[in-house]
């Protein structure tokens, strides 16, 4: 599963809800400005509540400024990590 994931998200055997989470999470990390009710409300109808859509919206966004600071500060990326 992880592997699939990695290699291509969108084709993994993910749960129509997991589908729709990545979907919302991806979107927000790349065109912030598009997001609309319209996004929301596909995570509702994936079966989130509201809680949920705001604890995905909370992560989504942290990593988004954690990473922006590392990159900001020049920080190298783990050692652990592979490279593209």
């Amino acid at each position: 599963m992880l592997a699939a994931v990695e290699d291509d998200w969108t084709t993994a055997p993910l749960s129509p809800a997991r589908q729709a989470m990545l979907a919302y999470a991806v979107k927000l990390t790349q065109a912030p400005g598009e997001m609309t009710a319209a996004d929301v409300e596909a995570l509702r109808a994936a079966g989130f509540s509201d809680r949920d859509v705001l604890d995905i919206a909370e992560v989504t966004a942290y990593y988004a400024y954690a990473n922006r600071i590392a990159d900001g500060l020049g920080v190298n990326p783990e050692g652990w990590l592979p490279e593209d």
